[in-house]
């Protein structure tokens, strides 16, 4: 492991010092890798989901594992927006001169070794590895068991990439030693990794925020929250939270609980029920709910619970107020949402709410780096600290002050 992650920290000093031409032409390079490899890709994704047969994973991990032709051009696609986008490092953020005559510039550069631990999705292996790389910081990817022929294949067409181009294949690379053990010992190896990024379940977040010595911008479960209003548009309403809970129900930006106004309660929730019935979903519902409505009945722990399935929980509540409370009780500081053409109401929603997005009249399945123009994202941070929300390639960035002098002395 020590000697792995010394080639880490010695390749970030490599990365650190290419241009942001250099870097999209290799970016593009791995993109077209991936499209001339997508018959490997699809055979080693094929065994990965023959496993998941075999240990019988959940509907929505095994969405989340699967590739074909389409999903694999999108990591191509994905990665030819990254290197699209505007160079992030070296960017002069601030600029004075100090009183004693030398000039201060602070300048966004990489933040380092970033030690990326994921589940599932082997795309984040490909879209982390290139947000890294355009970052100018070097990937460590620890993937799910469960994708490790996906993710071996990928990382090794991005790998061969950077060696044709004379660059440290160690610049994105698997974790060596995918087991418990080896992840407990890269969150303790501060002297070489400088951030670790976790996102997955929930026990996964609370292992890694609560044993490591590296800093942990947390990754962490989406338990959002759609609230439609008294001033709602009704048809407007029941488009966004059939796609906040529906379009995919197993990703961290799907709907889970929708709070409505008591005031529409009994007209809204007959057409709610109705929407939802189309898309076979599940209704928990409080006793208010249940009185309008077939529903089964909800209990405090599904309120708590990000079900990532097609099972949702309705409340009805004391107009935004109500929905307020119910979010600071339950929420997660993902992403949240209000139905309302009432623009006072609208804005104390969004300012109230505490989360890292909060949306007017939009489903919350956009909280996603391609959808906020970031190519792909390393994860949703649900800090308030360095980093909030989608992860983009200026989020993978710190800086540092730049003085010039001319023989000044203190």
């Amino acid at each position: 492991m020590e000697k792995f992650l010394e080639e880490a920290k010695a390749s970030s000093r490599v990365l650190s010092t290419l241009s942001g031409k250099e870097k999209n032409s290799i970016l593009r390079a791995m993109a077209e890798g991936l499209r001339k490899r997508t018959s490997e890709i699809l055979t080693a994704n094929v065994l990965d989901m023959q496993a998941a047969d075999e240990n019988d994973l959940s509907a929505a991990l095994k969405d989340r594992l699967l590739l074909d032709e389409g999903r694999v051009e999108g990591m191509a696609v994905a990665i030819e927006e990254i290197a699209g986008l505007k160079e992030p490092v070296g960017r002069v953020l601030d600029g004075w001169y100090a009183d004693a005559g030398f000039k201060i510039e602070k300048v966004s550069v990489p933040i380092g070794v970033i030690g990326v631990i994921y589940e599932s999705r082997p795309n984040v292996t490909a879209d982390v590895g290139a947000l890294c790389f355009k970052s100018g910081n070097v990937a460590i990817l620890k993937g799910g068991k469960e994708a490790e022929h996906s993710n071996q294949i990928i990382a090794k067409v991005l790998q061969e990439v950077l060696v044709e181009n004379e660059l440290p294949k160690g610049a994105i690379s698997l974790l060596p030693d995918s087991s418990r053990e080896g992840v407990a010992k890269l969150i303790k190896q501060d002297r070489y990794v400088d951030l670790i990024v976790p996102r997955g379940g929930e026990a996964l977040i609370k292992y890694v925020s609560t044993n490591a010595t590296v800093p942990v911008v947390k990754h962490d479960k989406g338990l959002c929250h759609t609230y439609v209003d008294e001033d709602a548009d009704f048809e407007k309403a029941l488009a966004v939270m059939v796609n906040a809970k529906c379009r995919r129900t197993g990703i961290c930006g799907a709907l889970e609980t929708l709070l409505i106004d008591e005031v529409v309660a009994e007209e809204i929730l007959p057409q709610v029920q109705k929407a939802y019935a189309s898309q076979g979903t599940e209704i928990r519902g409080c006793a208010r709910t249940r009185e309008i409505i077939e529903a089964n009945e909800a209990t405090r722990e599904d309120y708590a619970t990000e079900y990532l399935d097609n099972i949702l929980t309705i409340r009805v509540v004391e107009g935004v107020e109500g929905a307020i409370a119910h979010i600071e009780e339950y929420g997660s500081q993902h992403s949240e949402a209000i139905i309302t053409e009432n623009y006072t109401t609208a804005e104390k929603f969004l300012n109230a709410v505490d989360a890292a997005c909060v949306y007017l009249n939009a489903s919350t399945q956009f909280t996603d780096g391609g959808e906020f123009g970031f190519g792909a994202e390393v994860g949703i941070s649900t800090n308030k600290l360095h980093a909030r929300g989608p992860m983009g390639v200026s989020e993978l960035t710190t800086y540092k002050y730049k003085i010039y002098g001319n023989g000044e002395t203190r």
